[in-house]
């Protein structure tokens, strides 16, 4: 697949030999707080980051922007490096979309890194790998400023049971035990390429990166480690919750506002991996 075209490339070119306008195809990275969204995928009764990002677009453009995401993230789930495309015919001056959306959106959704890419790229079809990043407030007090940032556990949290227990994640398996919903076709087998957890000052900071996510997927993973990391689960047990493709036999679903969707990568080398705010802000 091509790379990008730069923000500005071909950005005013107009029509095709018989006066149709020619579409182009942007790519571009998201950021939100998802506090007070119901999720990231347009829904007509509530508010939904695609539902504020297309009506940004769709003035500025002056003509209906439907988009698509690289990540469906659920109410209260953050990202530091969602992607989006959309497809246009409008002439725009795309090196300053960014500007004009950021002037434009409410301020818990920003954009950056605007380009023209090939018209066949899709923000979810084209990418390669998924990040999520997990925060964990481990200490014995809770944070108000970080009631919405991270997930406040106070016991003691073995780390390398924790690691135990994420080795036997790492690779291609049938993640249905650590599924909420099903996916359209029922398919729930996905190969988690790394699974890392570190200390970082008083958080315990989780990243998993795969090719695909299930719903929930990373949020049950996270609460069963911490499980294994307050000494309720046996670290061991994990295989067999594996093969016994049950809900029931994982964990507890760790909160929403813990989990950050933080970098997206690419066939064409683009990656949008930003680290969560609420990591760099601690150091």
């Amino acid at each position: 697949m091509a790379g990008p075209a730069g923000p500005g490339r071909e950005a005013h070119r107009s029509e095709t030999g018989n006066g149709e306008r020619l579409k182009i195809t942007i790519r571009a990275a998201v950021e939100y707080d998802g506090t007070a969204f119901f999720g990231f995928q347009f829904q007509p009764a509530v508010r939904s980051v695609a539902g504020e990002v297309e009506r940004t677009l769709s003035q500025l453009l002056q003509e209906p922007v439907k988009i698509t995401g690289a990540g469906r993230t659920d109410t209260g789930v953050h990202a530091s490096g969602q992607v989006i495309s959309f497809s246009t015919a409008r002439s725009f001056p795309f090196e300053r979309l960014a500007i004009a959306c950021n002037s434009a959106l409410p301020d818990d959704v920003s954009v950056r890194d605007v380009a023209i890419v090939d018209e066949r790229f899709s923000a979810r079809f084209s990418a390669r790998s998924r990040t999520y990043v997990y925060a964990i407030l481990h200490r014995k007090d809770r944070s108000a400023l970080l009631a919405h940032r991270a997930y406040h556990v106070y016991g003691t949290l073995d780390l390398d049971r924790m690691r135990e227990g994420a080795r036997h994640l790492i690779g291609e398996h049938d993640f249905r035990s650590f599924c909420g919903m099903l996916p359209e076709g029922g398919v729930t087998i996905r190969n988690v390429q790394s699974l890392d957890i570190a200390e970082s000052g008083e958080y315990v900071r989780v990243q998993i990166s795969a090719d695909g996510f299930l719903h929930r997927m990373v949020r049950t993973i996270v609460g069963t480690l911490v499980e294994c990391g307050l000494g309720r689960r046996d670290p061991a047990t994990i295989p067999a919750v594996l093969l016994a493709k049950s809900r029931a036999s994982a964990g507890l679903t760790a909160p929403a506002h813990g989990l950050y969707l933080a970098g997206v990568k690419y066939l064409d080398g683009y990656d949008s991996y930003a680290e969560p705010p609420v990591f760099t802000l601690a150091r």
